[in-house]
């Protein structure tokens, strides 16, 4: 076991289970936090944990993800993805802690027709949005050494994600209906994961946008899926008007990875191959 100690937040989530099977794998002294075993919102536990343990690095992985809810308790979302954040940043600053917050293609409005890179000007369009882009500002400003990652689409093993509820109507459905015009980039949470701690064994701080490479609108993604299981599923295209949601979506997050490029990483794999890999790995199961 290498000496460094590294403490992720949300370490029972969707990307927080994967960072933390990572880290060790890399060797890491790994301390992983649900949110029942650590509040990001209460300012004196997270410098009690981070005083403590004295982290060499810290990946907040811990979030508000419930993006319609978000609408309706904004208070609440602000709370977790902000002031948390700045809670976080706060304390990993003091012991001298790397920090890697992880952020969303939701900063963006998706009027743009280009792929997102790392220099283009966020503009949220729903509350989750905002709070992480607020997240990313307090990061700034309290922090040093710092890497904000801004991801899409997140699928995996653990929690609940798109892959995961396509597979379970597949059982329940002979046709489902999926929007076709929204866009964005599927990221797997073990590709994710691995490029997080590579990231941290560098000083190549910044801002980074890390997916799998190309995109797909949700239709797309819902049609890889069924081919790669030979589901007997007859999918409808329809327009993000057709269901009304309470939180607006942007419709084009397709995201550039010009940061990855230029800092000498190499970038993910192709979202088909991944979904390939993941639906054949005996980690799904069906």
């Amino acid at each position: 076991m290498r000496s460094e100690r590294v403490v992720v937040t949300g370490a029972k989530g969707q990307l927080g289970t994967e960072a933390v099977k990572q880290l060790r794998q890399f060797g890491w002294d790994v301390y992983g936090y649900g949110k029942d075993e650590l509040d990001v919102t209460d300012d004196r536990q997270v410098k009690d944990v981070f005083t403590n343990i004295r982290p060499h690095v810290v990946i907040h992985a811990a979030a508000y993800t419930k993006v319609d809810e978000a609408e309706k308790e904004k208070e609440r979302a602000f709370l977790i993805n902000a002031y948390g954040t700045r809670n976080v940043a706060v304390a990993a600053e003091k012991v001298g802690a790397k920090l890697v917050y992880i952020s969303t293609d939701y900063v963006f409005d998706g009027r743009g027709k280009e792929p997102y890179d790392e220099f283009a000007s966020p503009h949220p369009i729903n509350i989750y949005g905002k709070s992480k882009l607020a997240g990313e500002q307090f990061v700034r400003d309290f922090h040093s050494k710092f890497f904000i990652v801004r991801t899409s689409w997140v699928f995996g093993a653990n929690g609940n994600n798109f892959v995961k509820t396509m597979l379970q109507l597949a059982k329940e459905k002979k046709e489902i209906f999926v929007v076709g015009d929204q866009y964005g980039c599927p990221t797997y949470a073990v590709d994710l994961a691995q490029k997080i701690c590579e990231l941290v064994e560098t000083e190549k701080y910044g801002l980074y946008h890390i997916s799998n490479t190309d995109y797909c609108s949700w239709y797309e993604f819902a049609e890889a899926i069924f081919a790669q299981i030979r589901a007997d599923v007859r999918i409808q295209r329809c327009r993000t008007e057709d269901y009304p949601r309470l939180a607006s979506r942007p419709a084009y997050s397709v995201l550039n990875h010009m940061a990855l490029k230029l800092n000498g990483f190499t970038l993910l794999r192709p979202w088909h191959e991944a979904l390939q890999y993941f639906l054949s790995a005996d980690e799904v199961k069906r």
